[in-house]
């Protein structure tokens, strides 16, 4: 039953971005016009971001509130291409993972629900809590704009219209009908950059909890296989060990391939939007609600940094726990000849199975660090003041 959830939690993840299954269980290549929309949006929100930037270039408060909107925009970006040029790998891994579970099922050997359902509830509270956060971030910046528009003419004060994000667009969007059509606009990049951030990422924590729960399994079946038995039922025993081992580390691989993009953007930009958040945060101390929104912002990105980082921290951690699994079987009563075998799984589940791109490694290690270096960041700025 858990298992059943969490594959529905990943097709709908799909589903959301618009991406489905043809019948017959095949992925179309070709994308489609909803597709391509998806990706123009995000896309063609860049140049008014960065023409706000610049235009601010001599007002360091303005530019900094228009660059971490341009930069969160960007990851998006990042995530929305990288989605549609791995798009098969994506249900291809789903399918995957599926056949697993009915193998498992069949042999009688334990399908590690019991894991997937326990992991199952971490995954769906960090899901809603980012998923809130964005949704609550991005509903605040809809909002704020007319909110000050009816308590201005409220008042029956003069009042500039301002969109809901910071950005300048090739057109009079102060007076109608241009204002309209810029808030019209701005709310479908906003639904497509949430849509697609929350999904993506959904997608790749439920992967690395169903890894986590099949090397728990794995793990399981090592403790627990009687190394006494005959040499020949203890030969096909060990087959089935060291196969569903490999293809364990085939798709560690393959979703460390599929999110190395995603992983080098999510550490590269997170880590520039922090200084610019810090920023904000310090020269805004004075107003209560500026402080609120940008630490409502700084908690959504930092989530989302988490959600790679805890990911990562649990595949390596359970890869590893392979070794210490053969070791705490009866390995001992083994024939040499498998005793050998066990060896080598020894030494495989010894090697590092790290999520990550370049220098960045998706760990928790790495998150602490990033929140040091903003601690360190906040110190920097006062002391400059």
């Amino acid at each position: 039953m858990a298992h059943t959830r969490i594959f529905k939690l990943q097709e709908y993840c799909l589903r959301a971005m618009g991406h489905s299954q043809e019948p017959d269980g095949s992925v179309g290549g070709a994308l489609s016009l909803k597709h391509v929309v998806s990706l123009l949006f995000a896309a063609s929100a860049q140049y008014p971001l960065l023409h706000n930037v610049v235009y601010h270039r001599n007002n360091m408060e303005l530019a900094t509130a228009g660059l971490s909107v341009l930069l969160t925009n960007l990851l998006t970006l990042f995530k929305i291409a990288t989605f549609l040029v791995y798009k098969q790998d994506f249900w291809r891994m789903i399918r995957s993972f599926r056949r697993m579970h009915q193998q498992s099922s069949e042999r009688n050997t334990g399908d590690g629900r019991g894991y997937v359902a326990e992991a199952n509830k971490v995954a769906s509270l960090l899901g809603r809590a980012y998923c809130f956060s964005c949704a609550a971030t991005g509903l605040y910046f809809m909002v704020s704009p007319i909110l000050k528009i009816i308590a201005n003419s409220w008042l029956g004060t003069t009042y500039v219209r301002e969109l809901p994000m910071p950005l300048r667009l090739p057109f009079n969007y102060v007076d109608s009908p241009g204002y309209e059509i810029g808030f019209v606009y701005i709310l479908l990049v906003t639904i497509v950059v949430v849509t697609y951030a929350s999904a993506v990422d959904g997608l790749f924590i439920s992967f690395a909890i169903n890894l986590r729960a099949h090397f728990q399994t794995l793990q399981r079946d090592i403790k627990d296989t009687d190394f006494a038995l005959p040499e020949q039922e203890m030969q096909e025993a060990l087959t089935d060990v060291v196969d569903y081992h490999v293809r364990l580390l085939a798709l560690s691989k393959r979703l460390r391939v599929m999110y190395m993009p995603i992983v080098f953007g999510q550490f590269f930009i997170t880590s520039l939007q922090v200084g610019v958040i810090i920023y904000q945060l310090v020269t805004n101390m004075d107003s209560v609600m500026a402080l609120l929104v940008y630490l409502s912002f700084l908690g959504s990105i930092m989530l989302q940094l988490f959600i790679y980082c805890y990911g990562g921290e649990i595949i390596k951690v359970e890869s590893h726990r392979v070794d210490v699994a053969v070791q705490l079987s009866n390995w001992y009563q083994a024939s040499p000849k498998l005793r050998r075998s066990l060896a080598f799984i020894i030494q495989r589940a010894q090697r590092d199975l790290l999520i990550k791109a370049g220098f960045y490694e998706a760990s928790l290690g790495n998150f602490l660090a990033i929140c040091r270096a903003a601690l360190s960041f906040i110190t920097l700025i006062k002391s400059i003041e």
